[in-house]
């Protein structure tokens, strides 16, 4: 109620109003957020799958400290933003940002945020035609990005290239891989889903799921064999439920691992799981297919997985190169789930069986009948049939 009160003082003003989820990034609130609200980050470069976080949370409008589209690269999250038509106000600085109260009501209207008849905030509204034409400039300094690709791929090559050569430092599993297919979800999209159910239940893959995809896949109706998940980021963990179903979780740590992760492994164990640790500079993505492809998994199916070129450029340094370089290990074992439907060809049902074997029955039938023999014994029959009746 008390609640309701605040947003009445917005009655009959223009703009949108909602409650304002502050943090950082997108990964921080993505929990809490309702449909309707207000998100309020500082987060430079907008990536794609901290916008698609957003879109599917239902969020009206993001507004940014900091510029969604810096410069230094064509980052995908706005525009991805903008076409599902969420407002985005960015480079409201620190000090609008520190402004606004996080879980209050707020109002957006033309760039400025009000939370209660007076601005605290000012910024630029971000119109799709303003995104398209930063996205151009941005793309013009493509070569500096690819050079920073290979020079990190190079370096995340070196010190990881025990576990990409050798997959040494990955763990055994209990779900049976060898010779079978996997199927690696990093975000569940309901399309690429449904049309991956015939294939699902004719071929019954390993299911992976990263992170929080686990949850999703449970309300999709299906359960992941292997969960894959970073330690250091507690929003990436699934639940527990999700957890409990798996028959492998894994828990991914970086070299010299922080405390807090420490408590997250404590934290999973103290519910009677067993999670296999990875230490490694990798993404849970990347270890999620270099695990399919060690255990000799074939096909590697990959669902909302990085696969074009401006999705390489859209992840941060460490993450980029170690996609990069998984890729070219896991070569052509990997196929994107938007091909399955035409490659896929199930056998031949049941119901099309006997349908061939009538039609081939009835056609003896009527050769045989139209034979002076068969047109007797026909006869035959039928009168025995009339006795009977």
């Amino acid at each position: 109620m008390k609640f309701n009160a605040r947003r009445a003082n917005f009655e009959g003003l223009p703009g949108l109003v909602g409650t304002a989820r502050v943090a950082r990034r997108a990964a921080e609130v993505s929990r809490v957020i309702r449909s309707g609200d207000i998100v309020v980050l500082d987060h430079h470069d907008l990536d794609r799958d901290s916008a698609q976080r957003l879109i599917d949370a239902g969020v009206q409008a993001v507004i940014n400290a900091s510029a969604m589209i810096s410069g230094r690269y064509a980052n995908l999250g706005p525009e991805l933003l903008a076409e599902a038509g969420v407002t985005m106000v960015d480079r409201i600085g620190p000090d609008g940002w520190g402004a606004i109260a996080n879980g209050k009501p707020i109002r957006l209207h033309e760039g400025a945020v009000y939370s209660g008849s007076e601005p605290v905030a000012k910024g630029r509204v971000v119109a799709l035609a303003d995104l398209r034409q930063e996205m151009e400039q941005a793309r013009s300094g493509l070569s500096a990005q690819l050079e920073t690709l290979t020079h990190n791929t190079s370096d995340f090559v070196q010190r990881e290239q025990d576990m990409l050569l050798d997959g040494r430092g990955l763990p055994s599993l209990h779900t049976p891989l060898v010779g079978r297919a996997a199927l690696i979800v990093a975000s569940v999209q309901h399309t690429s889903m449904t049309h991956l159910r015939r294939f699902v239940r004719e071929r019954d893959p390993a299911i992976f799921a990263v992170g929080t995809a686990a949850d999703d896949l449970i309300g999709f109706g299906w359960v992941a064999d292997i969960v894959v998940a970073a330690a250091a980021d507690p929003d990436s963990v699934p639940s527990v439920d999700a957890l409990r179903a798996a028959r492998d979780v894994v828990l991914l740590s970086r070299p010299g691992a922080a405390s807090d992760e420490s408590e997250a492994v404590l934290a999973i164990e103290r519910l009677g799981i067993s999670p296999a640790l990875v230490e490694t500079t990798a993404t849970p993505e990347d270890i999620a297919l270099l695990l399919a492809e060690y255990h000799d998994a074939f096909p590697l199916i990959g669902v909302g997985l990085t696969a074009r070129l401006e999705d390489f450029l859209d992840r941060r340094a460490g993450g980029l190169a170690s996609t990069f370089a998984t890729r070219l290990k896991v070569g052509s074992r990997l196929v994107d789930a938007s091909a399955i439907p035409r490659l896929h060809t199930s056998g031949t049902s049941t119901a099309t069986v006997v349908g061939l074997l009538s039609v081939g029955l009835a056609a003896v039938g009527a050769a045989i009948a139209a034979t002076p023999a068969g047109n007797e014994w026909f006869s035959a029959l039928l009168d025995q049939l009339g006795s009977l009746l």
